[in-house]
């Protein structure tokens, strides 16, 4: 293992069997921030693939918006490019999950997750600390998208704190994908397994209205599209930042803010506790 993650002293922050459940869950943090930083550590090691991870979904912005925005008319009326970006903030949250799974999967086929095990320290740690750094990572990548947007002429309508409820809507789904991406990087067999559900990433994005109005697809196509997870946080960001193509009739639509809320936690109630059992299941 590479990355330079330390036994704890003997005295420091081993978990007892007589600890109080506050001190287990003290110690629980304390790991997993030494996992998050190992995680981080990697990003100085390999700093050109972090870099095309957040400079990747730029370069779709200006694909979609540059040479088919002015093919796509919006909902609505309004500039394409405006209603494209919530949109991609979407997209992004879902392109780190491709890098999860892979990071997630590599460590437990060389060996790095049972060296883990080895140690003194909270098993839901590694899970933990992997979703830390991931999230860290969804930050900046997030961010960088907001600041291109911005040079390139977009922007909200609304308050601040509108904003600031649509990034928590971003992030909200991201920490619920995140879960997704560690359970199949730990229920896979390894990195060939992974990289065929990785195909799956771009049909879950492009069926959903990120790129263009569920209305303009087949009825039954755009039903599919509307209840996609991506499509709610896309509607629910562009009411918020009060861009254009939000506020079509059915329901789903209507309530995409709700939406926004439901379909990350009831993603995150599935998938982390599968996380987490397949996680202890490992050590069979």
């Amino acid at each position: 293992m590479n990355a330079a993650v330390q036994p704890r002293s003997a005295g420091s922050l081993p978990a007892g069997s007589g600890d109080s459940p506050p001190l287990r869950f003290a110690r629980a943090l304390a790991d997993a921030w030494t996992i998050t930083l190992r995680d981080l550590a990697h990003w100085t090691r390999r700093p050109g693939t972090v870099v095309v991870g957040w400079v990747f979904p730029v370069m779709i912005v200006l694909i979609f918006g540059g040479l088919f925005g002015g093919a796509i008319s919006v909902p609505g009326g309004g500039d394409y490019f405006e209603f494209l970006m919530p949109g991609m903030f979407t997209m992004t949250m879902l392109f780190g999950l491709e890098t999860t799974m892979m990071a997630v999967t590599t460590d437990a086929s060389r060996g790095v997750t049972d060296r883990f095990r080895s140690l003194p320290m909270s098993s839901s740690a590694v899970v933990l600390g992997r979703c830390a750094a991931d999230m860290l990572n969804s930050v900046v990548g997030l961010a960088v998208m907001m600041v291109t947007g911005l040079l390139l002429d977009w922007s909200w309508h609304g308050g601040a704190g509108a904003a600031a409820a649509a990034v928590g809507l971003l992030l909200l789904l991201r920490f619920a994908l995140l879960w997704i991406g560690i359970f199949i990087g730990l229920a896979s067999g390894g990195p060939e397994t992974v990289s065929a559900v990785q195909i799956l990433v771009w049909p879950a994005g492009f069926l959903s209205n990120i790129f263009v109005d569920a209305g303009t697809m087949p009825a039954w196509l755009g039903a599919i599209a509307e209840w996609n997870p991506l499509s709610a946080t896309a509607s629910a960001t562009r009411e918020l930042f009060a861009n254009p193509g939000m506020g079509a009739d059915s329901w789903v639509e209507q309530n995409a803010v709700l939406m926004a809320v439901v379909w990350p936690v009831l993603i995150t109630a599935v998938f982390l506790p599968l996380s987490a059992r397949t996680f202890r299941r490992l050590k069979a």
